[in-house]
């Protein structure tokens, strides 16, 4: 039987079939709507004549004497995932409860499904492989799009992200670098996709696009060879050494566990919208521009993260660009949790209460 800390750790890479965890035990009033762009131009050329971007808000927005919103945080997820992983206990029990860091009493919470994600316009909604291939400057553009426009929000206190959300919140410091106090990029690296993070990723991409019942885009049922390559490739990306050794420490435990994991994983992918949101990283690579944010930044790793890991020692010299920039590396420990400790939010909710203590607004 799946012990539910490794089920939990694995889902906040943002596997579908693994993000059946418990929800926040504090009781939350979430709004969701969706925002329509008409015409939404791609970088690739492409174009959708609607791109329907879903939300979910906690809270209201204040407004200062000068009409600016004060109170405004938006909150990105990971590849695979949604604005609801941020519901999880481990997440919103902390910073969403009375009093914490970010109660939506005080704070006005924007958690957006990307492009390709959740319940937004993706590929499996019927374009299949003929849906337009996008990037993440598509992808934090609809975020802008999304704040801006849709909700009306003219300012942010704090952007922080996870994993893929983690890049975004670089690619917003850059992009828009008057326009957030703060930034709080939890779990990734500023620079390009490449070594062997790009190499897991097209591992999956190669494995969907080499199925023969891929056909393309155009499968009747989905590529079950290629989602079990993927799946497992997920399993090691997500997970963390020490909780596997613990809580599989015999070859019969590790065998049920992997079966079991994999099973549950095949069982909700979608070849296409996977296959997209891994290529989706190819445009990124935000290290030239990193003087250019103007915002504080509280940049968080841990250290047993297989995507991200600590020896590669690119932090340390990438946040050197950033002007008003801190990196912070847990150890990892027995409380880590791989990658997944980018939403636990206990141990690093320390490092936000100082990122929002000592950013100034402007």
């Amino acid at each position: 039987m799946l012990l539910p800390r490794l089920i939990t750790m694995l889902a906040l890479l943002g596997v579908p079939a693994l993000a059946q965890t418990a929800p926040a035990t504090i009781p939350l009033k979430s709004q969701e709507g969706d925002y329509v762009v008409r015409n939404f131009r791609f970088t690739s050329g492409e174009a959708l004549p609607e791109l329907r971007l879903h939300y979910t808000t906690l809270g209201q927005p204040l407004r200062n004497a000068s009409g600016q919103v004060t109170n405004a945080v938006l909150i990105l997820h990971g590849t695979g995932g949604d604005g609801h992983q941020f519901f999880r206990p481990q997440f919103a029990n902390v910073l969403f409860k009375p009093g914490g860091l970010l109660d939506p009493a005080r704070m006005y919470v924007i958690l957006p499904d990307d492009i390709g994600h959740g319940k937004s316009s993706k590929p499996s909604d019927g374009l299949h492989a003929r849906f337009p291939h996008y990037g993440y400057a598509d992808m934090v553009e609809g975020e802008y799009r999304l704040v801006a426009d849709g909700l009306k929000v003219n300012h942010l206190r704090l952007v922080m992200g996870t994993s893929m959300g983690c890049m975004h919140s670089f690619m917003w410091g850059e992009e828009h670098p008057n326009f957030e106090d703060a930034l709080m990029p939890l779990a990734c690296l500023p620079v390009q996709i490449a070594g062997r993070n790009r190499m897991w990723r097209k591992m999956i991409i190669d494995a969907i696009e080499k199925d023969p019942a891929w056909n393309g885009g155009e499968y009747k049922t989905e590529p079950q060879t290629a989602l079990r390559t993927a799946a497992d490739i997920l399993i090691i990306a997500g997970s963390a050494p020490l909780p596997m050794q613990n809580e599989f420490p015999t070859a019969t435990a590790a065998d049920k566990a992997l079966d079991s994991m994999t099973g549950r994983i095949m069982g909700e992918l979608d070849a296409n919208d996977l296959l997209y949101q891994v290529a989706a990283s190819r445009d990124y690579d935000p290290s030239k521009d990193l003087g250019r944010i103007t915002a504080r930044v509280m940049w968080v790793n841990s250290g047993d993260d297989f995507i991200n890991p600590p020896e590669l020692a690119i932090a340390r010299q990438e946040v050197k660009k950033i002007p008003h920039g801190r990196f912070v590396l847990i150890p990892a420990g027995a409380q880590t949790h791989g990658h997944g400790t980018h939403t636990w939010a206990a141990l690093w909710q320390d490092y936000l209460a100082e990122l929002l203590k000592t950013a100034p607004v402007r």
